[in-house]
């Protein structure tokens, strides 16, 4: 198979600057576009493989060494009429002059965004709930109330009385949409929305539904009882299928609920761990003791080792976060704090002193 010539698809000289080549590429893009009157499919999706390669210093070397350009084996990178990966848009002049466009602008406004600026489908909604500490730990359940669009019920979505007769859209002729010519500053395009006659539905009614005057949806409050699983974390979120709002076409989006965890003023959370401080006595830290302590499952007896050092940690097995079910959890650490006490009595300064001299 013959080599293709990129300079000569793109129409430039082999000593073209990358100025000359992004101008160059708009031009041709313009000319050949597929969705515009006269474009060619082929021709677009060569000017494109063209400017993919000449567009970078990289490949334009390699291109220019070896008369071809391969990436690791992976060859030119294809049309992608989704995303147009491999473009590069930024710095095109308008006449040279260094006007600088966005893909995003100048494609959507093309082309209607591929899809976007038609119908649209249903709607996600989201929420958020604030939780206390020890819900996020073991799990709860949280009412909220939520404001979406909800299908008429009275015509069930078709914007037309019950009784009413219905026929097909005239001016879209049962289409659901109509074509007109979008101007952009890429010159005139066929596009293709919604009928506004029929939104989109293809189908007029003689009689609008008196309920939602034939709009098919209403503004509704709708209370939901949404179950926050155990050990969530802060910033996670959880998705409620089917419960965002409501569509013509009978599908509903979903409903996206962000967890904010409350801070706990005895409880930090270390991974599956839960962290927690315990003050204990001087007398306590050097002979031992057992101490209450309350844990998020309640009071607990904590035996504290003789000799134990302010900043050591106890830990308390299968006090922490569940993982997967309450059966299975991480463990609680508790942190000591010996209380050194800031005034003494004469006879505790007797004793101490008399500690001292005996070496202890």
């Amino acid at each position: 198979m013959d080599k293709k010539d990129y300079y000569k698809i793109l129409e430039i000289d082999k000593n073209a600057s990358q100025e000359d080549i992004k101008k160059s590429f708009r031009k041709l893009a313009h000319k050949y576009h597929p969705d515009k009157n006269g474009g060619d499919d082929s021709k677009f999706k060569e000017v494109n493989e063209a400017y993919q390669v000449l567009s970078d210093e990289k490949k334009r070397a390699q291109y220019d060494q070896f008369g071809s350009y391969n990436a690791a084996g992976g060859g030119y990178g294809g049309f992608d009429p989704s995303g147009f990966s491999g473009f590069d848009f930024s710095g095109f002049g308008a006449n040279g002059g260094g006007f600088e466009f966005d893909m995003g602008d100048i494609f959507g406004e093309m082309f209607g965004g591929f899809g976007n600026k038609r119908q649209k489908g249903p709607a996600n909604l989201h929420a958020n709930i604030e939780i206390s500490f020890k819900e996020s730990i073991f799990g709860t359940t949280k009412n909220i109330k939520i404001y979406k669009k909800k299908l008429c019920e009275n015509c069930k979505g078709s914007g037309g009385e019950p009784s009413s007769k219905k026929d097909t859209c005239k001016k879209c002729k049962g289409r659901g949409k109509i074509e007109g010519v979008k101007q952009t500053i890429l010159g005139s395009f066929r596009v293709e929305t919604a009928c506004d006659d029929c939104n989109g539905s293809g189908v007029i009614y003689d009689k609008k539904c008196h309920v939602c005057n034939g709009k098919k949806l209403l503004n509704a409050e709708q209370e939901l009882s949404i179950e926050i699983p155990a050990g969530i974390l802060s910033g996670q979120r959880i998705k409620v299928t089917g419960k965002g709002d409501d569509h013509e076409s009978g599908i509903s989006g979903d409903l996206y609920i962000d967890i904010q965890v409350a801070a706990d003023k005895s409880f930090t959370r270390d991974g599956a761990n839960i962290l927690t401080k315990l003050e204990v006595s001087m007398v306590d830290a050097v002979l031992g003791s057992k101490i209450d302590l309350e844990t998020l499952d309640g009071k607990s007896t904590v035996s504290i080792p003789a000799g134990i050092q302010s900043g050591d940690y106890i830990r308390i097995k299968n006090k922490g976060v569940p993982s997967g079910h309450l059966s299975k959890r991480g463990d609680l650490l508790v942190k000591v704090v010996v209380k050194i006490p800031k005034s003494l009595t004469k006879e505790q300064k007797r004793i101490l002193s008399e500690l001292k001299e005996a070496g202890l």
